[in-house]
């Protein structure tokens, strides 16, 4: 079962619960999904990603507006779409892939961060944010 699936029998199971929140928001991700595979078939969880990271986003410029009601909305969102997204790999683990991903590349400078992380990402399959591996590449190399 795709993960647009599995959101289209959630929303028929939220709808039943009662819950407009969660249906509003599996709606919207589900029309994400929708449209990225008319235009083109992007992979599931890329586009899982992305959302999660546009409400966080959105989430923090709410709070920083103080309009904590829509920040609280967008926040409850992510967490919507983050069960939908493999578990985060702990630091440890992300650790040593970065160490394998510099032995591997022969990484020895900043220069070189951008062979390591592409290795990383590789390795970690989708389990580790972009900015948290580059943050642990650079640091590795520093």
């Amino acid at each position: 079962m795709t993960i647009a699936e599995q959101i289209k029998t959630d929303v028929g199971t939220a709808m039943k619960a009662g819950e407009k929140d969660r249906v509003g928001a599996l709606r919207l991700l589900l029309s994400e999904l929708q449209k990225a595979h008319k235009d083109g078939g992007a992979d599931e969880q890329a586009i899982l990603r992305r959302e999660r990271k546009r409400r966080h986003d959105a989430e923090e410029q709410f709070r920083a507006a103080g309009r904590d009601e829509l920040a609280t909305k967008e926040a409850y969102e992510a967490t919507v779409i983050e069960a939908y997204l493999p578990a985060e790999l702990p630091d440890d683990e992300l650790d040593a892939l970065v160490r394998d991903a510099v032995a591997a590349t022969g990484a020895s400078s900043p220069r070189d961060m951008g062979k390591a992380i592409g290795h990383v990402k590789a390795a970690a399959g989708g389990r580790a944010d972009g900015a948290r591996i580059a943050a642990r590449v650079k640091a590795a190399l520093n």
